[in-house]
């Protein structure tokens, strides 16, 4: 008597559901920002900012935010930065 994880593993809903996957992760590495555009980056004063968009663009150019800086520590990193352009990702052509 088959079990639950052999009915599991040939099931077709498990293969489409794998199938998916697989062509939603090549659209996204070839197509990427094209298809999947980023959100812009917030506009202004820095100082003005909510926590999430001083995150947001700390994030957009490699400067990785600590979860537990406080909004100082953010608003004086951007500050330091505010001249680091928005990384790049790796480009799919050589």
């Amino acid at each position: 008597m088959p079990t639950p994880l052999d009915r599991a593993l040939h099931s077709k809903n498990l293969f489409l559901g794998f199938a998916g996957m697989v062509t939603a992760a090549a659209a996204w590495s070839i197509w990427g920002g094209d298809v999947f555009p980023t959100e812009a980056d917030p506009t202004g004063d820095p100082e003005n900012w909510t926590i999430e968009e001083m995150k947001r663009w700390l994030r957009a150019r490699a400067l990785m935010p600590s979860e537990n800086a406080t909004r100082a520590d953010l608003l004086e990193r951007i500050k330091a930065n505010l001249r680091v352009p928005r990384a790049q990702p790796p480009s799919a052509k050589s």
